[in-house]
């Protein structure tokens, strides 16, 4: 095969398009001639070399591709098929972890456009079997979405633990949050609190179905929840704040559980009596394991998760980074392949 076009990490900490030779296919693996790829938020913690340098990368852990060929021993996908590049790129398949459906834990683990090369390139190798078919009725753009945002939320709040008509809250309401807001209501059948201090976002949420919008620069979030519903049975921050995961313990009723998806630097506030006296849970909650996915993908398919996405040409990545980086950004960046 001629060279491909493929993003690439640079030392700089910028990212470049560059032509880059593929090799051939080795067993249980199959190649993906890329349609598109979502740009999240980790791709620019990539970038930025915070999680250590990993220069000459092929970045993109949301991306979907056709599948143009096969390795001889695989038979979980066949030519034709459009499929997953997730973060989750695969596991070593006999760890405790991997073996009692906690894949994404697994010690061993690979991550795409991270460890091994990912999705925004022409082409992408992939281990077959932990690449997720992506449903008939699904768009690969929307799709592209799901298969980071989505299942992030939709794992988070399948961790949470809560029954249809339970009050969840929901804080940072960016392409993550949103996507939570609908998994919640369409999906889980829950109330919603969206949380977030960019009004933008909370009329996103507004518009995708959220029950109570709160910004908390302007109320106290803990006061209002209580006042109005009695204090969340749950809550999910995407947020990268400090202060949202304090107000989201703040906001939650006895026996609650809050689950933590962003990745603030500094630790949460909570006191051990309370912790103890008022039986609340803390869960983290990583992206998600294939069998999520591929429900993630079956609630887009059937049209009640729609994520809002834009296309942009390859070209357009670092504006997109710098676009992040300013909080200009609703819903999904998806680079056209």
């Amino acid at each position: 095969m001629e060279k491909m076009k493929a993003i690439v990490v640079t030392p700089e900490q910028g990212t470049e398009i560059v032509k880059k030779k593929l090799r051939p296919l080795k067993s249980g693996e199959a190649l993906l001639k890329m349609i598109c790829c979502g740009v999240c938020h980790t791709d620019l913690h990539v970038k930025n070399a915070d999680f250590g340098d990993v220069s000459g990368r092929i970045l993109g852990h949301e991306g979907i591709g056709e599948v143009v060929e096969v390795a001889d021993d695989v038979t979980s996908l066949k030519v034709g098929d459009r499929s997953s590049v997730a973060w989750f790129f695969e596991g070593c398949g006999h760890c405790e972890y991997c073996t009692t459906g906690r894949e994404t834990l697994c010690r061993e683990v690979k991550n795409s456009g991270y460890t091994v090369d990912g999705g925004m390139a022409e082409y992408c190798i992939v281990t077959a079997d932990y690449s997720v078919k992506v449903p008939d009725g699904l768009d690969s753009a929307p799709a592209s979405s799901i298969t980071c945002a989505g299942i992030t939320c939709y794992k988070a709040i399948k961790e949470a633990n809560l029954i249809p008509g339970q009050w969840i809250l929901i804080s940072g309401l960016g392409g993550l949050g949103n996507l939570a807001v609908q998994y919640a209501k369409e999906v889980f059948n829950l109330k919603v609190i969206g949380v977030d201090i960019n009004d933008t976002q909370l009329n996103f949420a507004k518009e995708s179905g959220a029950d109570i919008l709160i910004n908390p620069l302007h109320e106290d979030v803990g006061k209002v929840v209580h006042e109005k519903v009695g204090g969340v049975h749950g809550a999910v921050v995407t947020a990268v704040a400090k202060s949202a995961f304090n107000q989201a313990v703040d906001a939650l009723r006895a026996g609650g559980t809050v689950v933590a998806v962003g990745l603030p630097s500094e630790s949460m506030d909570l006191s051990i009596p309370r912790l103890v006296l008022d039986g609340i849970e803390v869960k983290g909650s990583l992206v998600g394991t294939r069998q999520d996915l591929a429900e993630a993908f079956q609630a887009g398919a059937e049209g009640k998760v729609i994520p809002k996405c834009e296309m942009r040409p390859m070209e357009d990545i670092n504006e997109i980074f710098e676009e992040m980086e300013a909080g200009k950004i609703q819903g999904r960046m998806v680079l056209e392949l």
